[in-house]
């Protein structure tokens, strides 16, 4: 749990399925770590400086450690080590604490996210979730800076904020695969 964000937690959901044969490739449910750069977009919403916020996922090959068991994360992760995609979210949903979607505003919400049979296509073992200075998911404005040397006083104005963060042991996601991606936050 990040100490700034006091009983804030994350989770995600990951499946993979064959995109002509609709069989099921790869599916779990796993927690997830919320960096303590949340707390800096959780800052700027209450000062009124954003208006955006959450826009994208990131996906890439560059956990640390080994392959089929990586190095946990940590809430000081910046960047991606390697990312190979990023891309908006599909959906946005509220949920009620018994995981029911709602339209009304409740304190756990679901981004969604789905790469295609062409996009994201690696050895995946790490991704996150991003309040991009772009919108464009074509251009990236990574924080060069943690997780062990994480500076709290870096000024990241037009920066990408890495705001949750997972490493997880490799998946191949094949050219032939469809993606779906849901990251919950709950606050």
């Amino acid at each position: 749990m990040n100490r700034l964000l006091g009983t804030a937690k994350g989770e995600f959901f990951f499946k993979m399925t064959d995109a002509r044969m609709g069989e099921v490739l790869a599916e779990w449910h796993r927690p997830q770590i919320i960096t303590r750069d949340a707390g800096l977009v959780a800052a700027a919403h209450f000062k009124g400086e954003m208006t955006g916020g959450l826009k994208m996922l990131a996906i890439g090959t560059g956990a640390t450690g080994n392959l089929l068991s990586p190095d946990a994360p940590q809430d000081t992760q910046r960047k991606l080590n390697n990312e190979i995609a990023r891309k908006a979210f599909s959906s946005t949903t509220y949920r009620t604490a018994e995981g029911v979607a709602v339209s009304y505003r409740t304190n756990i919400v679901d981004f969604t996210t789905t790469f295609g049979e062409s996009e994201a296509v690696g050895a995946l073992n790490e991704m996150g979730l991003l309040v991009p200075y772009s919108t464009n998911p074509a251009t990236r404005n990574p924080i060069n800076n943690g997780p062990t040397n994480y500076d709290p006083s870096l000024d990241t104005q037009g920066l990408d904020l890495l705001v949750n963060y997972l490493c997880f042991a490799c998946i191949a996601k094949p050219a032939t695969a469809v993606l779906a991606i849901t990251w919950r936050l709950s606050f």
